[in-house]
């Protein structure tokens, strides 16, 4: 699971975003401006025949500030994301 979902600049962070993208996801924001520092994502690739699927989880990060619940108080009523 992606330790952003519960950190405090998760709709400001550039790492982010970039995970969202890579899920082709709708972005928290469209002009993040926070650089977290010395992110480390793990990337799982799958495939099912002819599918390949990759998930993006960032698992560690020092900037990483907890604010338990932040990405659901932004999207209130959305599945978080896993």
């Amino acid at each position: 699971m992606c330790i952003c979902v519960n950190c405090h600049y998760v709709d400001r962070c550039t790492t982010y975003h970039a995970v969202e993208h890579q899920h082709q996801q709708l972005h928290l924001t469209e002009t993040p401006d926070f650089e977290a520092v010395e992110p480390t994502i793990n990337v799982n690739i799958r495939t099912q025949g002819e599918t390949i699927e990759m998930e993006w989880d960032v698992v560690g990060c020092q900037s990483f500030e907890s604010e338990m619940g932040k990405w659901a108080k932004l999207r209130p009523g959305e599945l978080v994301p896993t």
